[in-house]
């Protein structure tokens, strides 16, 4: 293969996958999931085999990225509806302290140690595990830090963990779980300040001082 075929396949396959990550969307590059981890390794395979190999036309390498991008759109759009199906493709968020204190069951369910606990404590500029009130570990690997407040150093007051409880109009379980509530009692709190269909929700959580932040989904 001579040089200008190399330059021309090149160029051609640099744009076409600048065109396919945007077209896949902004969450791409921000946050890698397992299933955008996967696409990205086969999408650079496929940019090195069509440069790489004169036998192949181009077009063979373009059916492959075209048949990557429609899993990913099918896969997104179930996500956004099922979210049992999120959970299974991208996984959910694990708590790993909780209220200041280290969950180690969690840590060993994730083959977490202490040396990737105190590491990314660092990256987060925190030097002392017991300034953390939470720690969560992102379905993206990132670890969520959130810190002890001063006030509530010197009150018994008990900071809520940070986790929805009803997200795009269904209760959520597991987060229910972890603050010791039942999805009746997340009924029953709702219907009290008027909301009688959860499926209108988009999104509710509950604050530090046992109110709710509640956000109604946009009606069109």
């Amino acid at each position: 293969m001579d040089i200008s075929t190399i330059v021309l396949r090149t160029f051609l396959v640099y744009f076409i996958i600048l065109i396919v990550l945007r077209f896949m969307g902004k969450r791409e590059i921000g946050q890698l999931s397992v299933l955008d981890f996967v696409v990205s390794i086969m999408i650079a395979e496929l940019a090195v085999i069509s440069i790489d190999d004169e036998q192949s036309s181009m077009l063979h390498s373009l059916v492959p990225l075209v048949v990557l991008v429609l899993i990913q759109i099918v896969f997104a759009y179930l996500s956004l509806k099922s979210s049992w199906f999120r959970k299974l493709v991208d996984g959910k968020p694990t708590v790993l302290i909780n209220a200041g204190k280290i969950d180690e069951h969690e840590m060993r369910k994730q083959r977490y140690n202490f040396d990737d606990l105190l590491m990314q404590l660092r990256q987060n500029k925190v030097s002392k595990v017991s300034d953390v009130e939470f720690a969560i570990l992102e379905p993206s690997g990132k670890l969520s830090v959130i810190e002890k407040d001063k006030k509530d150093k010197q009150s018994n007051h008990k900071p809520k963990l940070p986790l929805p409880i009803i997200l795009d109009g269904k209760i959520q379980d597991d987060n229910l779980e972890q603050i010791g509530k039942t999805p009746l009692w997340v009924r029953q709190q709702m219907r009290k300040l008027g909301y009688r269909d959860i499926k209108k929700i988009s999104y509710c959580s509950l604050k530090d001082d046992d109110t709710f932040f509640v956000d109604l989904k946009d009606e069109k």
